[in-house]
């Protein structure tokens, strides 16, 4: 069996370049997926977190409900709910835009962002609960003391302490969200995983193709590795782990 490990170099058959092109295309809009979808999962989940620490019942149970939804339900089962829920959820202009005014590509990459971000935020919430619920409770006692409100203390002093101790673990998120992009492929989004058919159609060169998307999704999740653990470094507060 002989390996043709050059055809990532070979002309493709539209005359758009070479297939290193279709395999950069899919890695930036793999990127662009976790990037959308991190940032819906981290606002959205530091929310629910912050709810499950407050001493109102109503937000609590909220905040439990929201975690216990989207935690439990498999990924690709939501991604599919949100294939088929999300133009009926949309009305009028709103829907017909969606519908015909955006390419496939686009609408797909808006629904998968979407259930990639609401499955990440329910994992995210439970991190930021935890962040919060080990600082020392001197240190909101301190902020009440010192004037500042319920929402100033988690602003200024709660939150930039929390986010500090649940640094790993939310680097371990950012990695999962990159991988977990690939489930978007069976909605029909072009990322990383569904250039691999793309390329094989033309070439036929299975194991070579996914030896190249293997390396890619690798160098991504070192690069995410390399600066959350710069970011962690800079951050890092002198006895972080002890308090009043």
């Amino acid at each position: 069996m002989s390996f043709n490990w050059t055809l990532f170099f070979e002309p493709t058959p539209y005359g758009d370049g070479i297939y290193l092109n279709w395999l950069l295309d899919g890695i930036f809009v793999t990127v662009s997926l976790a990037v959308t979808a991190w940032i819906i999962a981290f606002v959205l989940g530091s929310l629910v977190g912050i709810c499950r620490t407050l001493d109102n019942e109503p937000l609590r149970k909220f905040a439990i409900s929201y975690i216990q939804l989207f935690r439990n339900i498999p990924l690709l089962v939501q991604m599919f709910l949100w294939y088929m829920l999300f133009p009926e959820i949309l009305t009028g202009s709103l829907k017909t835009w969606f519908v015909s005014g955006l390419s496939p590509n686009i609408s797909s990459f808006i629904i998968a962002a979407t259930a990639l971000g609401l499955f990440t935020s329910a994992r995210i919430a439970e991190q930021v609960r935890t962040g919060i619920q080990t600082l020392p409770k001197g240190q909101r006692y301190a902020a009440i003391a010192l004037g500042l409100t319920n929402r100033q203390a988690y602003t200024y002093i709660l939150l930039p302490n929390a986010y500090r101790r649940i640094i790993p673990p939310l680097t371990s998120e950012m990695t999962n969200i990159i991988k977990n992009s690939s489930v978007a492929s069976t909605i029909g989004l072009i990322d990383l995983i569904g250039q691999i058919d793309r390329i094989n159609e033309s070439t036929n060169s299975i194991v070579e193709i996914l030896c190249g998307v293997t390396i890619a999704f690798m160098l991504i999740n070192y690069a995410v590795l390399t600066i959350m653990h710069l970011v962690e470094k800079y951050t890092r507060l002198p006895n972080m782990n002890h308090g009043g």
